[in-house]
């Protein structure tokens, strides 16, 4: 971590990159009263604490070339958000903020409404998943691995996104998925993402990859922002520190993991389109 170090970062905000902690003040609010936390104590807040404002103007490479840090860990996404007081309970009757969206998909009755039933099922497929604490609450973790897995053999099932000759990275807000197609072949594999939270919301429709930076870092708030394509002002691909499946959403950019975004960073190419529908369940 020594080339991050080397970067004059305010000791709060860099104290959160590396501990996955919000910083006590600034931009950040508190965590409000009835807010959900991590399920499994001593996870800390895995929610990346920063993510670049959407900007009017293109970025604006800084001056010279800095490294942004490798993770020193991977980073166990599958602890689930819970309400405070339903973070020890062996199986939750709370009605969980993706109640309806995993009822569907694990295809138990869609009434949004937490049962005994849908508790022990819910509980099952975390349990299966190996997802943090296993109780049966439909959190954000739960609902992305679900709707991940269901989309893995045919994530265009629905023909929301265009098929073309050329390469088309699907990003999909309803289910927070996004792919890359060339015709109807997956070039790249549908994977979990973060979009933009309410005012800040991810812009729909065509876009275009029209700059690079592998190494950037936000100039607004000195923080990385490893692999960015940026494909409609200061909105881009790029990967992240912490965990993807969060309660609330980035501030416009579509959010990966550091190694996914490696990843579609060899896929894309500056001119490659981008094509976004949808918009990004809220609580």
């Amino acid at each position: 971590m020594t080339r991050w170090r080397s970067r004059i970062l305010p000791p709060l905000l860099a104290a959160a990159l590396l501990t996955g902690a919000a910083p006590a003040h600034g931009d950040e609010p508190a965590p409000a009263p009835d807010a959900l936390v991590p399920g499994i104590a001593g996870a800390g807040r895995p929610e990346y604490p920063m993510d670049t404002p959407d900007q009017v103007l293109p970025p604006v490479a800084p001056d010279g070339e800095i490294p942004v840090p490798e993770p020193e860990d991977e980073v166990d996404e599958l602890v689930e958000y819970l309400p405070r007081n339903a973070t020890k309970a062996a199986c939750t009757g709370q009605t969980g903020m993706y109640q309806r969206q995993v009822e569907r998909l694990l295809r138990l009755k869609a009434d949004g409404k937490q049962s005994a039933a849908d508790c022990r099922a819910i509980r099952a497929f975390q349990t299966k998943q190996k997802i943090k604490p296993a109780n049966g609450y439909a959190g954000p973790v739960t609902w992305a691995r679900a709707e991940l897995l269901a989309a893995r053999k045919n994530p265009n099932a629905a023909g929301k996104c265009p098929v073309r000759s050329h390469p088309v990275a699907c990003v999909d807000l309803n289910r927070e998925l996004m792919w890359v197609q060339k015709g109807r072949k997956i070039t790249y594999a549908v994977v979990n993402v973060r979009s933009g939270r309410a005012g800040y919301r991810t812009r729909t429709g065509w876009h275009s990859v029209y700059w690079r930076h592998k190494d950037h870092w936000s100039t607004i708030y000195d923080t990385p922002m490893p692999f960015s394509q940026f494909f409609d002002g200061g909105q881009a691909f790029h990967g992240v520190y912490g965990a993807i499946a969060t309660p609330t959403g980035s501030r416009g950019c579509v959010n990966l993991s550091y190694r996914n975004a490696e990843k579609l960073w060899s896929v894309l190419r500056k001119g490659d389109r981008v094509y976004i529908w949808g918009k990004r369940p809220g609580r």
